[in-house]
């Protein structure tokens, strides 16, 4: 290399000078403002935090966003920062910072000389101080701004303590990755809390603020291996350090932080954000902070659990889901997972699928044949499972099961096991839509709002839409034994009460548990070991809409209630998946991360309950020969019944007998290939064992008299209406049906 001589040199670093100066004179007048930083300290210059810090129920935070100008929550007193990081920084960083004035100034014009004789920067000597005024008041990097930089600093000084500027300096010090502050360097470099690192780890702190990327552990433990080599040197210089804790020290391991990302809550905090205005819980918790209910650890799993199930069910054109888990003891939200979520190009994955108004198909069912618990049945009621047709419209529409059989004379537990659909239309007729839609909106479910005739018997098969918050919060009723209250995203104190808010009787909340929790009770449609039959005792129940354009899986135990939707977004359907074959993997993986380290208790059983033999049929039509004897459980409202009934009363559906054909405002056509003489139309009464006689009536006449359900009535035009007296085997008294209307044309 040529060497120049030293007085042109000198002229070089004359004229970068007046270069600097010349620009820098366009920051003459960005001096820092001191009057409107605050009095006494810098640790409050930040402007207030607008949004909430939401935090889990470990106190780990949710929202924690990294692109903001201030660390303004991972914050440590000085005195909370170990003494040893202390003097690592003032080696590394500025060490002379508790002498100087600000401006390191003999550093500075000792750094110059070096740069200019390696003809490169070598030294940047900006003192701890300065770089807190870069830090409030950034300017273009320019020899002129160096230079402002120093006499700011020097200001700043006189203005704070060296402790306070220290103490902002540790706080708010880059450290890349959009990180500030040795607490957030130390959580994403290595994984913990700063009290926790050891002595290597805390110089590793030191010497990354100068290189975050060119001293990055993992990436280049070489280069940083050479600088906690000097670092060491300058510390036994400057703190007395010897050379063999030196050797022990950079012998330490360091450690690398965890790969595993948190979940992605933004759903959680959005539903957070739009309802804690009215949610309990966010009062007393401090200015902007809310604590809540949910549990990271446990938000992470359930993520992982719903997006592996949709990847493998992809192929089946299943895109989106949803998983809702509580604590129903107290109401508390421990997971609210939207498949996919944070995941790029993923179809409506930004939708708050929890939230979103769905149909729920058989998941209604429990809290149906619940309410005809309350209503007198009881669950050895007998229901007729047979083809049955009844009116949509102006025309008849035929109801089906899943599986497209029919079972005969079949108990509620086992409708309600298996789920049946033809059950579930004669239980809502026994019920009335009325009701039942007051007793789902009782229970949590609140969305269905329209006239019962709006939704008709399709009520008890789910035609309604609904959330999965909704749904949830009514399945945590049931598991409360008949206790309501609203579900809550906060953490709470109290846990729940018995009597807060009864919407169900204890005794018939404890035989749905018993009936979604029994293996046998399902046996005919989904199979003994079915994938819903849990290691623990598990209260269980599907759902799948019309279409397959949703499956649902709900299930609670002595602790959790757990809730999955499976579908798409924009309403397509699903290539025949079930709520079983769908969410209900999903439902068992998430219980038994929920049962890990816990003993699960039984179900309750309220003490009430009694449980005594019945005959249960077992054959399409019911006789003395085919039915066995079974313990069932029964209330002691129900046990009171049964003793002013009979046994065909008490084994039967019958307390609501009505004229199931004709439906009432039927149009009937005639059709003119068939002779008038050989076109008949058949009238016929529910499902009613033990009928003696039919009186039937046509316009307040009487028609016929059959010694069975049915009767054959010729067809002619005209405007009808019909009732029946029907006699029951045992009873003196007669009962009288309804009366429908139906036309002839």
């Amino acid at each position: 290399m040529v060497k120049m001589p030293k007085l042109l040199w000198a002229m070089i670093l004359i004229a970068a000078l007046l270069s600097g100066m010349t620009f820098g004179f366009q920051t003459w007048r960005q001096l820092v403002d001191f009057e409107s930083l605050p009095s006494h300290s810098l640790q409050g210059f930040w402007p207030a935090t607008v949004k909430n810090l939401v935090f889990d129920r470990t106190g780990q935070r949710l929202n924690m966003i990294y692109v903001n100008q201030w660390n303004t929550y991972d914050r440590l007193a000085l005195e909370e920062v170990p003494g040893f990081l202390h003097q690592a920084f003032i080696a590394a960083e500025d060490q002379r910072f508790w002498q100087h004035q600000g401006a390191d100034w003999w550093a500075r014009l000792h750094a110059a000389w070096q740069n200019v004789q390696a003809l490169k920067v070598v030294r940047g000597a900006s003192t701890i101080s300065e770089q807190v005024v870069r830090m409030l008041h950034p300017r273009p990097r320019t020899l002129w701004s160096r230079w402002l930089e120093g006499w700011d600093a020097g200001n700043l000084e006189a203005k704070y303590s060296k402790a306070d500027l220290f103490e902002f300096y540790l706080n708010q010090v880059p450290f890349g990755a959009q990180r500030r502050g040795v607490l957030q360097a130390s959580r994403y470099y290595f994984g913990r809390d700063l009290d926790t690192l050891n002595r290597k780890e805390m110089m590793t702190l030191a010497v990354l603020v100068r290189s975050p990327a060119g001293l990055h552990p993992q990436r280049h433990p070489q280069r940083l291996a050479t600088a906690l080599n000097a670092l060491a040197l300058r510390m036994q210089e400057l703190f007395g350090l010897s050379e063999e804790e030196s050797r022990v020290i950079l012998d330490l391991p360091l450690s690398s932080a965890s790969s595993i990302e948190m979940a992605d809550v933004s759903h959680f905090i959005q539903y957070l954000e739009s309802s804690s205005g009215s949610q309990t819980g966010i009062a007393g918790q401090g200015e902007n902070r809310l604590n809540t209910s949910l549990d990271s650890q446990l938000q992470s799993k359930a993520q992982g659990i719903l997006d592996s199930r949709l990847q493998a069910l992809q192929s089946r054109n299943v895109n989106n889901g949803a998983v809702l888990v509580v604590d129903h003891a107290s109401g508390e939200i421990l997971s609210w997972v939207v498949g996919h979520a944070g995941t790029e190009d993923v179809e409506n994955n930004k939708v708050n699928a929890v939230l979103t108004p769905r149909q729920p198909g058989s998941a209604l069912k429990p809290f149906l044949y619940a309410l005809a618990l309350e209503k007198g049945w009881h669950a050895a009621t007998v229901l007729h499972d047979v083809p049955l047709q009844t009116k949509v419209g102006a025309g008849i529409h035929e109801y089906h099961n899943y599986s497209r059989g029919f079972y005969g004379a079949i108990t509620l537990r086992e409708a309600l096991g298996n789920s049946l659909n033809i059950p579930a239309v004669k239980t809502i007729e026994f019920v009335g839509a009325t009701d039942f839609l007051e007793f789902l909106h009782d229970v949590g479910i609140r969305s269905l709002k329209r006239h019962p005739n709006a939704y008709g018997d399709g009520i008890a098969l789910g035609n309604g839409e609904v959330s999965l918050l909704e749904m949830v919060e009514a399945y945590a009723t049931l598991a409360r034994m008949g206790n309501q209250q609203p579900l809550t995203a906060f953490e709470v104190t109290d846990v729940w009460k018995s009597g807060q808010n009864h919407v169900l009787s204890q005794d018939v909340a404890s035989i749905i548990a018993d009936i979604l929790s029994d293996p046998g009770a399902r046996e005919k449609e989904f199979g003994w070991h079915s994938i819903l039959s849990f290691p623990q005792q598990t209260a269980v129940k599907t759902g799948t809409s019309s279409d397959y354009r949703d499956a649902w899986a709900f299930g609670y135990n002595d602790r959790y209630t757990v809730g999955v939707w499976m579908g798409n977004l924009d309403y397509r359907p699903m290539l025949e998946v079930t709520g079983a074959s769908g969410p209900a993997a999903v439902l068992r993986s998430v219980f038994h991360e929920l049962n890990k380290g816990r003993i699960a208790k039984p179900l309750y059983v309220d003490p009430s309950i009694q449980r005594l033999p019945v005959c249960v049929p077992q054959a399409m039509h019911q006789s003395d020969e085919s039915c066995h004897s079974r313990l069932e459980l029964f209330t002691a409202k129900q046990l009171e019944a049964k003793a002013n009934l009979n046994l065909a009363a008490f084994n039967s559906a019958d307390g609501f007998i009505r004229i199931r054909k004709p439906t009432n405002h039927l149009q009937l056509a005639q059709d003119p290939r068939i002779p008038d003489d050989l076109e008949y139309f058949e009238f016929a009464l529910n499902d009613v064992p033990g009928v003696s006689q039919v009186d039937w009536y046509l316009n307040q006449e009487i028609n016929a008299s059959t010694t069975g359900t049915r009767m054959r009535w010729k067809l002619k035009p005209g405007q009808f209406e019909t009732w029946a007296r029907v006699w029951l085997d045992g009873q003196e008294e007669p009962f009288e049906t309804e009366k429908v209307s139906f036309s002839v044309y």
